[in-house]
């Protein structure tokens, strides 16, 4: 049953990438996982003495520190976004390679961590819930769900080989110096490319294929961990 006027509401909010009545736990998923990746990447590079992060006041688990006002509206208009990148200075690695790879990754990481809790908690609250959860108990649930899912997008996201993202850091980082000044070259059109391969309809054939498999392999890997559980 639809109630009156309930329609020009939803109209007015068509321009959203998520729905509305999802849109509050969107909202708080990506600023627990935006704001744990950078911190991940900041505390790594602190933990290897790299102080440039800390020096800039991102060694926190303040969503201020790390959020980027344009980059957090466009992933709820267009289903895509970012936070602001946490500076790294590899000069201060003993091992800048090893070193950068960690730091790297620790982002993706730190979401794939949440991604677990996330679906560890559905499970909890499953198994209390019973056939007919009530009202708070279904609100926990979905947003146990959606937190999972953007977590492990994210995680699955950050691993593409386009920079900005973590993945082509990883690479960078990897591939021998011969290499690297060629792709710093290809630095300056990664997010034409970013843009074309996803606003177009070539992300059915490159990143949308990759996040639906990684999303089913990770799920089903922590399905195999947990239901045995519950």
């Amino acid at each position: 049953m639809r109630v009156k006027g309930e329609e020009y509401v939803e109209d007015a909010f068509s321009f959203l990438a998520f729905p509305l009545e999802v849109l509050p736990y969107v909202i708080i998923t990506l600023l627990v996982a935006f704001t744990v990746h950078e911190f991940a990447h900041a505390y790594a590079a602190y933990k290897f003495g790299d102080p440039t992060a800390k020096n800039e006041g991102r060694l926190t688990l303040s969503p201020l520190a790390h959020l980027d006002p344009f980059g957090t509206i466009l992933i709820l208009l267009a289903g895509f976004g970012w936070a602001k990148p946490v500076p790294v200075n590899r000069f201060y690695f003993k091992n800048p390679r090893l070193a950068g790879v960690i730091v790297s990754v620790a982002g993706p990481l730190s979401n794939l961590l949440m991604a677990f809790i996330g679906i560890a908690m559905f499970y909890i609250l499953q198994s209390q819930a019973g056939p007919m959860p009530s009202g708070f108990l279904q609100a926990l649930l979905d947003f146990f769900r959606i937190f999972y899912n953007l977590n492990v997008i994210l995680f699955l996201f950050n691993l593409l080989p386009i920079p900005p993202l973590d993945g082509y850091r990883i690479i960078e980082d990897l591939v021998p110096r011969t290499i690297r000044p060629k792709m710093a070259k290809f630095e300056t059109y990664g997010i034409i490319v970013f843009i074309v391969l996803f606003v177009t309809p070539l992300d059915q054939y490159t990143i949308r294929p990759f996040l639906d498999n990684g999303t089913y392999i990770i799920t089903s890997i922590f399905n195999g961990i947990l239901i045995p559980l519950f």
